[in-house]
């Protein structure tokens, strides 16, 4: 063969269009052929399809690529000459050329002229130009914060519009995370179809409703406040004879959750907006979300996005949309539930900076804790990171679907039973 065209699926993790592109040149070096590698676009429930579409020649040496998380018509003029120019200077190749003369000519099944699609179905057509010189039809490569953007905001165009949806719904809460899904909604399918509710309850800060309020007023998006405190009151009132004599605790807290989760399938039902969970994966990894809460959605956006790099994800946004996107005070504020008084996540969960990395090695790298210890790893931050992750897995298998990013994302590519007795 002097051309392979690979045509494929091949959905994107964070660093895959380089991965894919070493491997495929140095396949068509060993081959002496030109590739052209051919990738789909679009999302599909978790998985998004990136395009990044390549041409190579027989030395490894990308000649074109296409861009990424779009459709385009890349047209390249390949001269298969060259490569049996450079086979023929192979001393080994030529005696292989000799041998293959002596057989018979491979049986050709005619498969009858498929009809053409015409270019004016593309987003882009670039017009044909010869392969030299090299590098000018060279889409620029993406940042890794790029490429998370682009990524996720395909992923959920796609889910939205492929299952039949106008518009979603989501709670701001003047955090971090529905702020930045609020962001990525708005920039996906315009702030038109972004339905933002603010949800406010006794613990809420004045900060935070203002917050909430202000992300709706930057992106130009529907805003709604609902407060909750009079549904939370009538959940005490009937519960309060059962609840006599215990101490407010963490059935409290997640009535106040469940609430909003009740106010926005509310709305979902009632117009047809499709909800999007809010939670990142730092908090599906320990648990930190509440079952029919916040985790009620069809859609969870930030799922495969670790809370470190939720916070990397909201300063490139304000970044990327030259202005202040995502309030200034958001980002710097720790996080919290508001779910009781002065409450912060850090109460619950390890620092988030040193809880990421022991969430990667243990949930994506399949380090055990003997060797995170023997890594150095803090050990409280090890043992007590473990517990979390280990018990919450019957919540993680009740989450929507969201957007996968990385090679082992939750659901698909990491399926642990609930039940270990062992562990009791």
């Amino acid at each position: 063969a002097h051309v392979v065209a690979n045509i494929s699926a091949s959905p994107v993790h964070i660093g895959k269009g380089r991965e894919r592109e070493e491997m495929l040149s140095v396949r068509a070096r060993d081959n002496v052929c030109w590739i052209a590698f051919v990738n789909a676009v679009g999302g599909q429930d978790e998985l998004v399809f990136d395009g990044h579409s390549l041409v190579i020649d027989q030395e490894g040496e990308i000649v074109a690529r296409a861009p990424a998380f779009e459709e385009a018509l890349l047209v390249v003029d390949v001269d298969p000459a060259t490569a049996v120019g450079h086979r023929l200077r192979d001393a080994r190749r030529r005696a292989l050329a000799r041998e293959r003369t002596a057989l018979p000519d491979p049986e050709v099944v005619d498969l009858g002229a498929a009809a053409a699609v015409p270019a004016s179905n593309f987003k882009t057509s670039p017009e044909p130009v010869q392969p030299h010189p090299r590098r000018s039809q060279l889409e620029p490569s993406l940042s890794e914060l790029e490429e998370i953007r682009r990524a996720l905001e395909l992923g959920l165009y796609d889910y939205v519009t492929k299952n039949g949806f106008s518009d979603v719904v989501l709670g701001v809460s003047g955090g971090i995370d529905s702020a930045v899904t609020a962001a990525l909604a708005a920039e996906a399918l315009g702030p038109a179809r972004v339905h933002l509710v603010s949800m406010p309850s006794r613990y809420s800060s004045s900060e935070t409703r203002d917050d909430a309020r202000q992300i709706a007023e930057s992106l130009g998006t529907p805003f709604l406040e609902i407060p909750i405190e009079p549904i939370v009151e009538a959940f005490g009132s009937a519960l309060g004879d059962v609840f006599d004599g215990t101490e407010p605790g963490l059935a409290e807290e997640n009535v106040q959750a469940r609430a909003r989760g009740v106010l926005l399938m509310a709305l979902s039902n009632k117009f047809g907006w499709l909800l999007v969970a809010t939670g990142n994966k730092s908090e599906y990894s320990v648990g930190y979300a509440t079952l029919y809460g916040d985790m009620a959605g069809g859609f969870a956006l930030l799922k495969d996005v670790y809370k470190t790099d939720v916070f990397r994800l909201a300063r490139y946004l304000n970044e990327h949309a030259v202005r202040e996107v995502i309030p200034f005070s958001t980002i710097e504020r720790a996080p919290s539930a508001e779910l009781r008084a002065d409450q912060r996540d850090e109460d619950s969960l390890p620092p988030y900076e040193k809880l990421d990395v022991v969430l990667e090695a243990y949930v994506e790298l399949d380090r055990s804790r003997e060797e995170l210890l023997r890594d150095g790893f803090d050990r409280e931050t090890v043992e007590r990171a473990l517990g979390l992750i280990d018990r919450a897995e019957y919540k993680r298998r009740q989450a929507p679907p969201g957007v996968k990013l990385r090679p082992k994302a939750f659901g698909r590519d990491r399926r642990l039973p609930i039940t270990n007795h062992w562990r009791a």
